[in-house]
């Protein structure tokens, strides 16, 4: 980092979500870091069990049915077809991170929804 101290979120430019930080507003920017040691010591806890996700997944699915967003049927059914995939025996991790990739990609402009899809991003990466 350049030394400096962080007082908060810095939002200039339009919406950005890594990890628990949002920024928007004109040319936003998100510089989120985790350290060395922070990794190791695993600071986020264990990872998110696939019924863990599926319930972050329901969560997004009841969020995104209550929004404004022109195509919230259409990505509640591919984020339904995920949690199909998570109560699979043997879940396919990279289908569920291209359909994670996805979800966040379709709704930046929608912070809470952009927020729970990177939550479930970062979750279906431990798998």
């Amino acid at each position: 980092m350049d030394g400096r101290s962080n007082d908060g979120v810095i939002a200039t430019g339009s919406a950005q979500v890594r990890n628990a930080v949002v920024a928007s507003g004109s040319n936003a920017r998100v510089d989120f870091r985790v350290t060395e040691r922070a990794a190791a010591e695993g600071v986020d806890g264990p990872a998110p069990t696939p019924q863990e996700i599926s319930e972050l997944l329901a969560r997004f699915i009841g969020e995104l049915r209550g929004s404004d967003h022109p195509e919230r049927e259409d990505l509640a059914e591919f984020a339904e077809d995920a949690r199909e995939e998570l109560a699979a025996p043997e879940p396919r991790t990279g289908k569920l991170r291209r359909v994670a990739r996805a979800l966040v990609e379709a709704v930046p402009g929608f912070t809470a929804l952009a927020s729970l899809a990177v939550t479930i991003e970062e979750a279906v990466r431990g798998l």
